[in-house]
Order: structure tokens, then sequence, then C-alpha cells
């Protein structure tokens, strides 16, 4: 008999009381998190800032208009509105009868990424470049597909009442698949993606319920892959250039070293309270790459020291604590899953693009949450709001 993780399910049940009713607009309005929303607006208009200061002067980069990036930055922002607000009023559980076409499409995506469709940026072939200057990362949007088909899995017999947490035939099938995509994004070879996605897994299964053997067999399966990948040598040389520069920061600081060498030197030279925003020595000299995408915490660092770098943390805090509440409070399975596997992604993908500026760990090219440039990333995000915004709305009146 398998037993169920500490994470209990037991007080999940077939929904059958009164349910919040959404025809009225105003209802709707009570009923959002507002704490999430506002932290993550507060995140993009920071953002917007940040990656301003970084782009207005690298006419490389920005066409000759200083505000190029910032006006692309705050499109991609407006758009990401219009998903939430569209994921919201669809609702979680409309989606979640939509999950076999969603992670159809998903797939075709990321397989069009193998094809002459798709573009190499910064080392990864992960885009299809779609024209005009935009480009479309579906290694994004697989991430929401993975926790929307594996909550589907999961919770369908706990919610329907049938068993008190996932038995191991699901487990099975919610694994498989995560895999299919997870492998074909490994072909492009997207290692930060990955390592996300992994992450989502283990969130997921810890809420589900499901026995902690999957939970521990994943995580030697995870350590095991990890030594095949390296010793099969899968990963590119500019993937493997960035873990030896993280095992040895001293290693070539002029070459493979230098991206995170510069980073620490502009947190560094920020102090409490920063330089200035537009006044970074180390951001107006142009001396940090990608600083409007992968580094862009190094322009608050620099620019707004500890205290503006602290207030980012707080604001991503916030919408951690908020969407973990959210996954506590709802009575079914299904939004407890899906909002957990949206925690698992912020808190990892936070912690990565993080700690590659301050050199705690390896460099994998993953944006920061609502504060990086990037469209594919900034839709993703807001999607995920929706989806925890929608789980919480829709909860019965008595929770």
């Amino acid at each position: 008999m398998q037993t169920a993780n500490k994470f209990s399910v037991s007080r999940y049940a077939p929904q059958r009381g009164p349910v919040a009713k959404l025809t009225s607009r105003d209802s709707v309005l009570r009923r959002l998190d507002w704490p999430i929303l506002l932290s993550a607006l507060a995140l993009s208009f920071i953002g917007s800032m940040l990656v301003w200061s970084a782009t207005r002067n690298r006419t490389s980069l920005n066409q000759g208009d200083p505000y190029y990036f910032l006006l692309r930055h705050a499109l991609n922002t407006g758009i990401g509105l219009v998903l939430m607000i569209g994921t919201v009023w669809l609702g979680h559980r409309t989606l979640r009868g939509a999950v076999p076409i969603l992670y159809g499409l998903s797939l075709l995506l990321i397989l069009a990424v193998l094809t002459p469709l798709g573009a190499t940026i910064n080392g990864a072939h992960a885009w299809i470049v779609i024209g005009g200057g935009f480009s479309l990362q579906p290694s994004e949007f697989v991430k929401i597909t993975i926790i929307l088909g594996m909550a589907m899995l999961l919770a369908a017999r706990v919610d329907a009442g049938d068993l008190s947490h996932p038995d191991h035939r699901t487990v099975v099938k919610a694994l498989c698949l995560a895999a299919a995509p997870m492998g074909i994004v490994m072909l492009m070879p997207d290692l930060g993606s990955v390592m996300v996605m992994v992450i989502i897994v283990l969130g997921v299964l810890l809420a589900s319920g499901a026995s902690n053997r999957w939970v521990l067999g994943l995580l030697g399966s995870g350590a095991t892959g990890a030594i095949l990948i390296w010793q099969l040598g899968v990963l590119d040389e500019y993937q493997i250039n960035r873990f030896a520069a993280f095992a040895n920061p001293e290693l070539d600081p002029a070459g493979v070293g230098y991206n995170t060498n510069q980073a620490r030197i502009a947190i560094g030279s920020g102090g409490l309270t920063g330089s200035g925003l537009f006044k970074g020595s180390q951001t107006t000299g142009q001396f940090v790459p990608e600083q409007q995408t992968d580094f862009v915490f190094t322009v608050a660092g620099e620019e707004l020291g500890f205290l503006g770098a602290g207030l980012i943390l707080v604001l991503l805090g916030v919408v951690l604590w908020r969407a973990c509440l959210i996954a506590r409070e709802t009575t079914e399975l299904y939004g407890t899953i899906v909002a957990a596997g949206i925690i698992a992604w912020f808190a990892f993908q936070a912690f990565e693009n993080i700690g590659m500026t301050l050199g705690i760990m390896p460099v994998a090219g993953l944006p920061l949450p609502f504060v990086s440039y990037g469209g594919s990333s900034m839709f993703a995000v807001w999607v995920a709001v929706g989806l925890l915004q929608s789980i919480r709305v829709q909860r019965p009146m008595s929770a």
C-alpha cells in the first residue's frame, strides 16, 4: 500500500456546495487577490525602468531609439494583462477541459523550433522568429501546459471522491505527460527551461499527495540523468563553460567568467541606496551583457542599491505568499496542484536568476519573472497570475 506524502489531500471532496457566481463584475473584483495583482504590476513597472536604463544608450540594440525597449516592455505587460483577464474570464476549470488541445499546441510549437523555423539566440536554439523584431519562446508556455496537464490527471479521481490521493498508475501517466515536452526542450538544448520544468514536476507531485517514493525516485533519476547528460556530451560548449565558470569564478575572467564577474561588480557597487536610476557606471558603460533580460537584477543592485533590490525580493515574496494561501484555501485538488506548480515555477526561476547574478547559481539564461524584458516570459507569467486569480475567484463560497 502506498503512503501519501505529508501534503494530505483528505480535505478534498466532490464539489457539491455552492460555487461563487461570476455573473457580477463587482463580485469578481472583490474576490480577486489584489496583493498578487498589485505586486506583479509593481514588479513590471520596476522592470520597465530597469530595462529602459539598461538599453537607452545601447544603440546596437535599440535601433537608435532610446525608448525602443521601454515601449516594447510596456506593450508586453499590457498584452500580459489582457491574457490574465482572459484567463480569469475563461476560468481554470474551463481550461481543464481544454488541456488536450493546449498540450498538443505546445508540442507543435516546440517541435517547430527544431525545424528551419527555429532560431538561435544567445546560444540557445529555442526561439521562433515571427518577424518585425518579434520572437516566440515556446518553452515558456510549455511550463503552463505541464502544470495544467499534470493537475488534470492527478486530481481527476481525487476531486471525484474515488481516491484520497493519486495512485501509482495516475502518477506514471502524469510523469509521461511532462517527460515528452521536456525531452524535446532538452534537444534544443534549453537546459534552463528544463531545470524549471523539473522543479515544477516536483512541486506538483508534492502538492498532489502522491507517494513520497515518487518524489525521491524523481530526485534520484534527475541526479542520474544530469550525470549522463554531462558524460554523453549532450550539452553545448557554451553551457559547459557556464558551469565551469560557476565552479571556478576566477576561470577566464575576460572570457567565460566575464558575465558573472561584471554582474557581481555592478551589484557590489550599488551599496545601500544605489547610484541612482540611469546613473550606474556599469550599466551606462555597458559592461554587463544581456542586462535587459537575464542580468536585469544587476541594474537594480547598482542603481537602486540594497534597498531597491530588496524591494524586488519583497514583491516576489508577496506573490509567492499569496499564491500559497490560494493553494491552501481551495477545496479542490486540481486548484491546489495548479497553484503549487506556479509557486514552484516562480520561486525557482527567481532564485536561479538572482542567484546567478550573485554567483551562487550557474548561469542558465532564465528571466526574472515580471521584471526581465521578453514577451514570451511576460505573457506566460501573467497567464499564471490569471490561473491563480481564477482559483481564488471560483473557490466555493464557504471557503
